[in-house]
């Protein structure tokens, strides 16, 4: 697949920086690393962004994440490898993604305020938000992904 920009965060750089800024913002949050991981690694799997489906998962061994749980990510509704409060934040993560399917349900929003504290699920809104913006811009430009993924950590849990 041919890239269609090699250069689009240069000419739009007034536009990115200030995502760059949100990025580190939302990892200046009170959201656990692995938890914003699983967020947008799923996102990026339901968009199809190849570059950041690489990236968060690279990212996400690095931090520590298990290859189980990565590579479990797309069926976890089935598996008890995820915690109540990373299903809540999965669910959430497919509604938003999916938002003219799913309206945003009331059910999963009632999950999301039985998790995290009224600070989190805006962090937790924001991250999916940028995530699946991330994902329009690099999916849609067809920016290339990495080929190579980092080792998992031998402790990871």
């Amino acid at each position: 697949m041919t890239s269609r920009m090699t250069d689009h965060m240069k000419r739009a750089k007034g536009g990115f920086e200030p995502l760059f800024a949100a990025e580190a913002a939302i990892q200046g949050s009170t959201l656990e690393p692995l938890l914003i991981h699983l967020v947008k690694l799923r996102a990026s799997q339901i968009n199809g962004c190849a570059f950041c489906i690489q990236m968060h998962v690279a990212e996400a061994l690095t931090d520590g994440e298990t290859p189980l749980r990565l590579h479990m990510l797309p069926a976890w509704r089935e598996s008890p490898l995820y915690s109540e409060r990373e299903r809540a934040a999965l669910a959430w993560t497919e509604a938003l993604t999916k938002l003219p399917e799913t309206g945003a349900p009331d059910a999963d929003w009632a999950k999301v305020e039985a998790a995290f504290d009224v600070d989190e699920r805006a962090w937790l809104t924001l991250s999916i938000g940028a995530i699946n913006l991330w994902n329009r811009v690099q999916a849609g430009l067809r920016v290339p992904h990495g080929t190579r993924l980092p080792e998992a950590r031998a402790n990871a849990a």
